[in-house]
């Protein structure tokens, strides 16, 4: 819905009325109302007697410390270089716990702006004193949230020269309908996601859909295909998404678990990752293909897209590369070299800040662009979610609830194979409101205990998790690649969001019960049951 249509639908409401208090996108004071009152009782109510032992605990597993500290107590006065007692400090671990609920509810309804909840967690975390100011802003600024607005601005550029016209005709060029792209592209896109960034090929795919759109619904006659752009922009998140298991390259999930098995002095290889998890992944995408192929393939109004035609006739005429085109596909394939050999050195983010300014000093784009076309909206709700998480790891809000979590499950869960099934749900969980690495980094030491417990192999219950943390569809924040494709879907008429908050939900949460069903069918209960496991013979 457009800013007229919503103010042109507030206009026609009296206030106190039933459809005031629903409201609109954006504004919903019924849902405002109960979250404050939510959020409020939350932070007056004593914290639990769990939390408070946990604020004194030595060294508990699954914890980040201050170097030099062994207490949650005194790893928070460290940093905020106070003097509270346990029971202040699970107060504020507390609020963090409130605050996780209540934003992630906020952006779930879109009761208030989405810019608005991402400097609400700002404000919160100020005036509660749950993080020094400056760490606040360096909890905003992280490398991944550069990344996100960088790749936005990239990818401003890839469609303002029209080099995204060149490249979807490369990678989309005989894919000819919808079953096509549903059934041949997302294995194809969930492979290759599993050895080369998934955030970038999210980004590069966006502007290249977007014609796709564009042109099947002025072959049909229509304004607007919602069908048609959840089926393409979701569906290239879900396949991205569960490419994540395919090999320990694809990001910063993986690379942690690897270290947590080298602690455990049982380290993996690339080739043992690719063997445990490689093959389940084009099942998931195949799964994920059929998935929208049904919910969305028959509500579609321009279904008989032909989307070979379509970038087949996107190219013609336009001639050999030159002028602004040409200097943007060699901007592109240096961010592709300092991605793949310096992204170790200087991040994601800095290296695409780095074209980014090039994109300008170039003059392939100019600010006035940028500004037009990246949603900084989306680009601040990334940055609220690495703010959350870094508060919830320091006061010990996410072990808390990691632990209560593996708590309420039944006790025989805690044996054998059923193990891994209380792991993966509890990562699915927990990955949909924390990015994936920060996920893996906070409950990996709490799980990996439980293999000994239960006598199962600790790559099982690692791996496990890992590739659970893959399966955040149901939220914007729970990856950069939902991220990058709600702030890239635009109609490029209008400027409108071709998806909404909700469809990620709508959408993200049966993918994700299918996800967890495979992982466990194809794996857990599958083929991992006839593959070798170093010491278990």
């Amino acid at each position: 819905m457009s800013e007229m249509s919503i103010a042109a639908a507030e206009q026609q409401v009296k206030v106190g009325s039933w459809a005031w208090w629903t409201g609109v996108p954006g504004n919903r004071p019924l849902i405002m109302l109960l979250l404050a009152i939510f959020f409020i009782t939350m932070v007056v109510i004593p914290p639990p007697q769990s939390m408070v032992d946990l604020m004194t605990e030595e060294k508990p597993l699954g914890a980040s410390l201050e170097s030099g500290t062994t207490t949650y107590v005194d790893s928070y006065n460290k940093l905020m270089k106070s003097d509270l007692t346990p029971v202040e400090v699970a107060q504020k671990a507390k609020v963090c716990v409130a605050l996780l609920f209540t934003v992630a509810l906020l952006w779930g309804t879109e009761a208030i702006p989405l810019g608005a909840t991402d400097f609400l967690v700002a404000i919160i975390l100020y005036v509660f004193s749950i993080l020094p100011l400056n760490k606040i802003s360096q909890a905003y600024f992280k490398d991944a949230v550069f990344f996100i607005g960088g790749v936005l601005c990239v990818a401003a550029g890839v469609s303002i020269t029209g080099l995204d016209r060149r490249i979807g005709y490369l990678l989309l060029g005989k894919i000819k309908g919808i079953g096509g792209f549903c059934f041949i592209f997302f294995p194809l896109l969930a492979l290759v996601a599993g050895f080369f960034s998934e955030h970038a090929l999210v980004a590069l795919l966006c502007p290249i859909l977007l014609l796709v759109y564009a042109n099947g619904c002025k072959k049909a006659g229509v304004k607007a295909d919602p069908a048609l752009a959840c089926l393409l922009f979701l569906g290239i998140c879900f396949a991205a998404n569960v490419g994540g298991s395919g090999s320990p390259a694809v990001g910063g999930r993986s690379a942690i678990m690897v270290g947590y098995f080298s602690g455990y002095g049982l380290p993996i290889s690339f080739g043992e990752w690719m063997m445990y998890g490689l093959p389940v992944v084009p099942v998931l995408a195949l799964a994920m293909g059929a998935y929208m192929y049904l919910v969305c393939g028959r509500r579609i109004k321009a279904s008989n897209v032909n989307i070979a035609g379509v970038m087949k006739e996107a190219v013609e005429g336009i001639g050999p590369l030159r002028g602004k085109e040409l200097r943007m596909a060699v901007l592109f394939a240096a961010l592709v070299v300092l991605w793949v050999f310096f992204s170790g050195r200087w991040g994601l983010g800095g290296t695409t800040i780095i074209i980014v300014v090039a994109m300008l000093l170039s003059r392939v784009v100019t600010w006035q662009d940028l500004q037009r076309r990246v949603a900084m909206d989306v680009v601040l709700l990334y940055a609220a979610a690495c703010a959350m998480g870094t508060a919830l790891k320091a006061t010990g809000g996410a072990l808390w609830l990691a632990r209560s979590f593996l708590a309420l499950l039944p006790e025989s869960w805690s044996e054998g194979s059923l193990i891994l099934l209380a792991v993966s749900i509890f990562t699915v969980i927990i990955t949909n409101f924390m990015s994936d690495g920060a996920t893996v980094g906070a409950i990996g030491p709490v799980v990996l205990p439980m293999a000994q417990i239960g006598g199962v192999h600790l790559w099982k219950v690692g791996l496990a998790c890992s590739f659970s943390s893959s399966y955040a569809h149901a939220m914007i924040v729970g990856t950069v690649n939902n991220a990058i494709a709600y702030g890239m879907a635009r109609d490029p008429d209008t400027g409108e969001h071709l998806l909404s908050v909700f469809d990620f939900i709508k959408y993200g949460i049966p993918a994700i019960i299918i996800s967890v069903v495979i992982l466990w069918v194809v794996c857990f209960f599958g083929y991992w049951n006839f593959l070798p496991w170093p010491g278990v013979k």
